[in-house]
């Protein structure tokens, strides 16, 4: 029989797994418990004092702990056929599910696996061209395996987040992701394990199609068929999971022209804001200088302005601001960090929420207005830029002061920011929003509010603007039989974790 014990660390304690071995020892008035006897299951920062504290749920027994993940995945090579559109993390994590369940994935993704998709995001950055089927949103693992790959999420009770993040061991992440309060893998480790998962699948009989795009579904009697390629060729199944992400506009598009019923779905826009990471560390930490056994320090932070929220998004402790436009047209920006996420640079989204007011020019576009308003925000921040994948920027106190800055700092991203009046040009349901957002989280966080920080525009794929709604017990798409809407660009969920999640559910009531 076990038990939990809830320990507190100094972070240097925590770090040496002898020391916390003695604690263990300590609090149960023990000399002999054995490191077998004990695990870690949740660690997490308590920064809230001066001396900043790491604290812990540790599993005790007094017999051995032994935990190995396992995976019951079948040869499924002659199976029933399932067609799923998208190799992102709903994508994948429904591919693994129905090979566990004895069905056949077959996996059709518009991009590139992970290595060849390489190449073109080093594109993107250093010759500023995009490939719209190839980015850091489209491709083998989808818009986070470029961009991230944090797996915080807040959806446990529509799914098994431990389910999905032993998966992720299982293909290779490390055990950190178990017990961390807030799991992080790395941009720079999470292609690997992304490889490992199709090689699960296509070991297992599953098959995975890369550079392959679909342009028309095959539909008769209100229940899918299948679907046609870019080339001309009709791929048949009895189910199909549409999977593709939220910045798969062309299938939200088709949708439409064909009268499959969507909805528009409420969102968020604004920028990205990038500081000195040793500015957030002494401002979170309340220190001089970090302690080296503490990670580069995060935050949160949420307001009301008047009528709308405006919160911090996908924060990034010691990472990057990148392009995650999909089309050379647009300017969006995006952030990631590295698994050790030690660069000097800290950045986050900050999004104020879009009313349906904001939408009255786009009433001609019916469910896909915000879609369109999003589009509009990105194509203008492109035309303004003298270079494209050129950024506009502003140093915060400037933009707050309504004052074009005379030179911007230093800054992670790589294709370089041109000095805008952003103020000015960012619609006025977002810009006085954000202004007055950025003096309440001065307050918050003393020493936020600097000219040492830059915000870069425009920060505009938060989640999908468009819902593909769907039968609440089956999953099914309310119009259209055996198609299972899926997954972030469905409308269905908001980051990796949550994404798998949906992916796994969607599997489960389709068998």
């Amino acid at each position: 029989m076990s038990e939990l014990i809830s320990l507190t660390f100094t972070p240097e304690q925590a770090s040496d797994i002898d020391a916390i071995s003695q604690i263990v020892n300590n609090e149960k008035k023990s000399r002999s418990i054995s490191q077998d006897n004990w695990k870690i299951v949740k660690r997490s920062i308590d920064a809230r004092g001066r001396n900043v504290k790491i604290r812990m749920q540790i599993q005790f027994s007094h017999s051995q702990i032994k935990d190995e993940i396992q995976r019951n995945y079948q040869n499924v090579k002659n199976k029933e056929e399932v067609i799923i559109i998208g190799s992102g993390p709903a994508g994948l994590f429904a591919a693994l599910k129905l090979i566990e369940q004895g069905k056949k994935p077959v996996i059709i993704e518009r991009g590139k696996d992970v290595r060849q998709r390489r190449r073109d995001i080093a594109a993107i950055n250093k010759n500023h061209v995009v490939d719209n089927d190839s980015n850091y949103c489209f491709g083998e693992g989808g818009a986070g395996t470029y961009s991230d790959g944090k797996l915080y999420t807040r959806s446990k009770k529509r799914g098994s987040v431990l389910e999905v993040l032993e998966t992720l061991v299982f293909h290779g992440a490390k055990e950190d992701i178990l017990i961390d309060a807030q799991p992080h893998i790395g941009t720079n480790k999470l292609p690997k394990i992304i490889a490992n998962i199709r090689q699960t699948i296509e070991s297992n009989g599953g098959e995975i199609h890369f550079n392959t795009k679909v342009v028309d579904f095959i539909i008769s009697n209100s229940k899918i068929d299948g679907v046609v390629t870019q080339n001309g060729d009709k791929i048949l199944a009895k189910n199909t999971i549409l999977a593709t992400g939220h910045s798969a506009r062309d299938i939200y598009t088709l949708l439409n022209e064909k009268e499959i019923a969507l909805k528009y779905k409420p969102f968020s826009m604004g920028i990205r804001i990038e500081h000195p990471q040793e500015l957030i560390d002494k401002i979170q930490y309340s220190c001089n200088e970090r302690n080296p056994y503490l990670p580069a320090a995060s935050y949160k932070l949420v307001t009301q302005i008047r009528d709308r929220g405006v919160y911090s998004f996908c924060m990034c402790p010691g990472g990057f601001i990148v392009p995650a436009a999909t089309n050379s047209g647009e300017i969006v920006v995006n952030g990631m960090s590295p698994s050790k996420r030690n660069s000097v640079f800290s950045n986050s989204g900050i999004v104020v929420e879009v009313k349906e007011e904001d939408l009255i020019p786009f009433e001609k576009y019916g469910e896909l207005r915000g879609l369109e308003y999003q589009k509009s925000i990105e194509q203008s921040m492109c035309q303004l830029t003298p270079e494209l994948q050129v950024a506009p920027a502003q140093r915060m106190v400037d933009f707050v002061n309504k004052k074009t800055s005379s030179k911007l700092n230093t800054t992670s991203y790589q294709p370089g920011l041109h000095s805008l009046p952003l103020h000015e040009i960012l619609p006025q349901s977002i810009s006085p929003y954000l202004s007055e957002s950025f003096k309440v989280f001065g307050k918050k966080m003393k020493g936020y509010l600097t000219n040492e920080a830059n915000i870069v525009g425009v920060e505009s794929r938060t989640s999908s603007p468009v819902n593909i709604p769907r039968d609440k017990e089956t999953l099914e798409h309310i119009q259209i039989k055996n198609l299972y809407p899926c997954g972030e660009g469905a409308g269905y969920a908001g980051g990796i974790v949550s994404a798998a999640i949906d992916g796994i559910k969607c599997a489960e009531r389709l068998i």
